[in-house]
């Protein structure tokens, strides 16, 4: 069972700043990637930033200066720094982890968190 918990949305400023993090859990072997993805309603999921087991980075345009990805001490947590924030950031945001899991090593495994809420407003 594997479990992706973010965290740390919430109301924010125009300007503003926040940190989500992600966090993995369950019968893990290794995690190769880790990707925030964000959505608002009546739109696709489009991918903000991601960052590999090798710590190479992705940014979207709309996140490249403002927001930065990193690992946390282990493998299985991500932070997304959010600064400067804008109106159209707000959206839910979405981690997704690739991973492979124990006795499982063969094949990639891809789960979703359930979202955490970002509501930029002043």
């Amino acid at each position: 069972q594997v479990q992706v918990v973010e965290s740390g949305g919430g109301l924010v400023q125009p300007g503003g700043s926040l940190r989500l993090s992600c966090t993995v859990s369950g019968n893990i072997f290794t995690i190769s990637s880790m990707e925030w993805y964000r959505q608002t309603p009546g739109k696709q999921r489009e991918l903000v930033v991601g960052i590999t087991n090798g710590n190479s980075t992705a940014y979207s345009d709309s996140a490249k200066g403002r927001f930065t990805i990193s690992r946390g001490n282990t493998e299985n947590t991500a932070y997304l720094q959010m600064n400067s924030l804008k109106p159209e950031d707000a959206a839910v945001y979405y981690c997704r982890a690739e991973m492979r899991l124990i006795g499982k090593e063969a094949y990639q495994y891809q789960y979703w968190g359930q979202g955490t809420q970002v509501t930029i407003s002043s």
